[in-house]
């Protein structure tokens, strides 16, 4: 009986020795419980066991401004293990008052573990403050390092420009390097859109939120908006190295630094577009935005029939140059007039898009006259004014006179010959050769011999040669599709070229790089400059069966041409972005359909 109470002791104490050992421990510690408006807090959520789905609470009247940092501790003390997991959160409070720090959960081998909330007092700010997280290099490094997208103007009209500067913010109490790296970059779907080129970063000083900072510039933007309403601008955002001092110092007295790599985002930008007034609205507005003049001027006034002349319909200015078209010229039906040839002559700077874009007419009379072209308006919306404005050129005359070559009316003509005169008959005759100085030809005979029938025949044969080239060339006339394709192709094989000839000189390169890659785009899939953005290339691209690594190869080479702008580039980069765009343009012809 003794025996059997001392079995059932010995099993009851090791069921509590188990049970108390695999107990689950799930709990909150904070490094204070009563702080200021400008002070930080740590929080910490420990527990005993290894977990997994760990669920913070929703830090309701808090800014998190570091974590979650994992930290795991894992000892044996006299044959006992001792295990701890700890997630890490550093907070700074929004407001005064009571705030409640909620529960966090964990589940734990199919259990699910949560702990208790906590309540901490908010004070009024403090004169000094104390962030109570000891010298943390992450919170150090989150405070002090801050990437900032300013935008020029967030209220902008339809096709008005904007800029937007990329400035990266770093205080004096840390420091940074070159190296760091570009994450994501911006997308602006519904923008046209230009990088403006950095030729090298140079360090400024100035103020972010009061206090002196240094920053660079990383990139900038202009952007025309293509659309009404708030349209979104994803964030640019960089991985960072921060190199944050200690208290240590080393043997020559130097503070020793902690090297904390960061990721930093500019955020989310929101750009509310407002559609251009429809009063006082122009009939012949077409959607010019900025500030303009506008001529119309002919090469000649004065010229002959079958002579041409040409007519050049030219704005100039600052604005949506890009994307604006221009008025149609119309002239009198007896001036034959061929299709324009359009010419650009734009820069893009921080400032927007200046410069001048025309349309040269070529026109060829049929008839002595004179033709008078009436005034062509050309109507525009000033931001600046907020107005419209219009712009008309003056009538220009056009005369054409007959010519030296053209033929003369018969019946004058007949008026104005003179009546032959009577001539003797010994005169009559004299110009008859009586004495005939003749030879014999050749023995062959000329009829039916092959050169005979090549003569007579060789004609008719090259009619259907004939009939097909102009059906030809009536279909290429007539395929506008066909006309705009081979059009950008030969755009893209000129800047393929003049990328070739500027291998050495980076910023030429890259652009003319891009703008081959943007024409053979334009030409392969029927698209315009303002749909270009690599989401919906990659779609198209997928969509007419090219291969995903020829797709991604191409995406690569844009981001090159982007940031190749900003960032160094050496000589062994750019032959070996040339051979790619090469054999990538090739391989996709080969596989489009």
């Amino acid at each position: 009986m003794n025996r059997q109470k001392h079995i059932w002791f010995v099993f009851f104490v090791v069921l509590f020795a188990f049970t108390s050992q695999a107990q689950v421990t799930f709990e909150t510690k904070v490094s204070r419980k009563k702080l200021g408006l400008n002070e930080r807090v740590r929080v910490d959520f420990v527990m005993n066991a290894d977990g997994d789905d760990f669920n913070p609470p929703s830090f309701e009247g808090f800014r998190v401004v570091g974590g979650p940092n994992q930290s795991i501790s894992n000892s044996y003390i006299n044959r006992k293990r001792t295990y701890s997991k700890t997630y890490s959160y550093f907070l700074s409070p929004l407001k005064q008052g009571n705030l409640r720090i909620g529960k966090a959960s964990i589940y734990v081998s199919g259990e699910t573990y949560t702990t208790s909330s906590i309540t901490l007092e908010i004070t009024p700010a403090v004169k000094t403050p104390s962030d109570g997280l000891g010298n943390n290099p992450e919170v150090i490094a989150e405070q002090n390092v801050h990437l900032v997208a300013e935008i020029s103007n967030p209220t902008p009209y339809l096709n008005q420009r904007i800029t937007i500067v990329y400035k990266l913010y770093v205080s004096n109490n840390v420091s940074i390097t070159s190296q760091w790296r570009e994450i994501n970059s911006p997308r602006y779907a519904d923008f046209w859109s230009k990088n403006i080129d950095s030729q090298k970063l140079n360090l400024f000083e100035g103020k972010y939120q009061g206090e002196d900072y240094r920053y660079v510039v990383l990139k900038t933007t202009v952007l025309y908006p293509q659309k009404t309403g708030p349209l979104e601008i994803e964030p640019l955002t960089l991985d960072v190295p921060i190199d944050v001092p200690g208290k240590r110092r080393n043997i020559f007295g130097r503070s020793l630094t902690t090297r904390v790599n960061k990721t930093i985002s500019a955020g989310k930008r929101t750009i509310t577009v407002k559609p251009l007034p429809i009063k006082d609205r122009p009939d012949n507005f077409t959607g010019a935005v900025g500030d303009f003049t506008f001529s119309v001027t002919p090469n000649k006034k004065f010229l002959e029939v079958d002579q041409a002349l040409e007519l050049s319909l030219t704005v100039s200015g600052k604005g949506n140059l890009n994307t604006l078209s221009l008025p149609s010229l119309k002239v009198p039906s007896t001036l034959e007039v061929y299709e324009p040839q359009r010419k650009e002559n734009i820069r893009t700077r921080a400032s927007g898009i200046s410069g001048s874009i025309s349309q040269t007419y070529t026109l060829v009379p049929q008839n002595k006259g004179t033709y008078p072209i009436s005034p062509i308006s050309f109507s525009f919306f000033n931001p600046d004014t907020q107005t419209y404005q219009s712009v008309s050129s003056e009538q220009i005359v056009i005369r054409v006179t007959a010519g030296s070559a053209t033929k003369q009316d018969p019946t004058i003509a007949q008026t104005q010959t003179k009546k032959p005169q009577p001539l003797i008959i010994e005169e009559r005759f004299r110009y008859i050769k009586l004495n005939a100085d003749l030879s014999p030809i050749a023995s062959s005979h000329f009829f039916k011999s092959k050169l005979f029938w090549g003569l007579l025949f060789g004609p008719l044969g090259l009619i259907p040669l004939f009939v097909l080239l102009g059906k030809k060339y009536r279909s290429m006339r007539a395929d506008v599709q066909g006309l705009k394709l081979r059009k950008a192709n030969r755009m893209a094989r000129k800047y393929l070229v003049e990328a070739r000839k500027n291998k050495h000189n980076k910023a030429i390169f890259y652009e003319a790089l891009e703008r081959s890659l943007h024409n053979y785009l334009k030409a392969r899939l029927d698209i315009q400059t303002t749909q270009i953005s690599k989401e919906r290339i990659a779609k198209l691209l997928l969509e007419r069966k090219v291969a995903a690594m020829a797709v991604l190869d191409f995406e690569k080479l844009l981001k090159s041409c982007e940031l190749a702008r900003y960032t160094p580039t050496s000589d062994v980069a750019i032959k070996q972005d040339y051979k790619k765009a090469i054999d990538t343009i090739s391989l996709i012809d080969k596989q489009i359909q």
